[in-house]
């Protein structure tokens, strides 16, 4: 049985789809929740990937939140142990920052929803090539990255041209939440700093907007999330049972 390691840094962002999709897959689950447990110190030796959530701090707060510091170093042992590696929002960022790629505030953020354009190698990739040429994803960050050395550029949006990245056979960074459900979204435009975020952006949307396109726009979104983290799941180690849906036919 495949075990994966995920960091999580606030109880606002959790895996959300993507819990029930690793446990109805065979694969075992062990958190650090560095918002509870900020000095724990994770090794990766005894794991056969590493997921890497999002959270409202980002790579320049070290000084702030020490235990950056030790997912740095821990996603750093699991690219050199050659394990998967799956960077959601601040996690793409600290992966990128890990392979040397400058991490700085965006001049714009990302709030809501945004059209996701794969590039040419992105179509083809192996993880997130099934989402075909565009999709949906939920957005929620104010900082970018430039692509790391070595690395190929999967995805853009109008607004944030870095958005999905691979580095060698199975290291991705995600700027965007794929994983989020509905129940995630609603969380977020109801806490207070979250919604304190969106209205000091001035981005042109708020709670009404985005809480009215949701429904479509996740109902578009999720056959891409499903088969990009399965497909990511899959470099984990091969499941022991595939995910049946209600259909009665196994997702990919």
């Amino acid at each position: 049985m495949s075990r994966l390691m995920v960091f999580q840094h606030v109880a606002a962002e959790p895996l959300g789809t993507l819990h029930a999709r690793i446990r109805a897959r065979g694969h075992r689950i062990r958190f650090h929740n560095f918002e509870r447990h900020p000095d724990a110190q994770p090794n990766t030796d005894r794991y056969h990937g590493l997921i890497v959530l999002g959270g409202p701090m980002n790579v320049m707060d070290q000084h702030r939140h020490p235990h950056l510091k030790t997912e740095l170093l821990a996603i750093e042992a699991a690219l050199r142990q050659d394990k998967p590696v799956l960077g959601i929002c601040l996690g793409a960022q600290l992966l990128a920052h890990v392979l040397g790629a400058p991490v700085r505030r965006h001049e714009q953020q990302e709030i809501g929803w945004y059209d996701l354009v794969t590039t040419a190698p992105g179509r083809v990739d192996p993880v997130l090539g099934p989402i075909g040429a565009m999709s949906p994803v939920f957005q929620w960050h104010g900082c970018t990255f430039d692509l790391p050395a070595g690395a190929v550029q999967l995805a853009r949006t109008d607004t944030c041209e870095q958005q999905a990245f691979r580095f060698g056979a199975n290291a991705y960074g995600f700027q965007f939440h794929m994983e989020a459900d509905e129940a995630m979204i609603d969380r977020w435009l109801a806490l207070p700093a979250y919604r304190e975020e969106l209205a000091a952006a001035a981005i042109g949307r708020d709670e009404q907007s985005i809480r009215a396109v949701t429904a479509e726009q996740m109902r578009r979104m999720r056959p891409a999330a499903e088969s990009t983290f399965n497909r990511f799941l899959d470099l984990v180690g091969r499941p022991e049972r595939r995910l049946v849906l209600p259909s009665g036919h196994a997702r990919d």
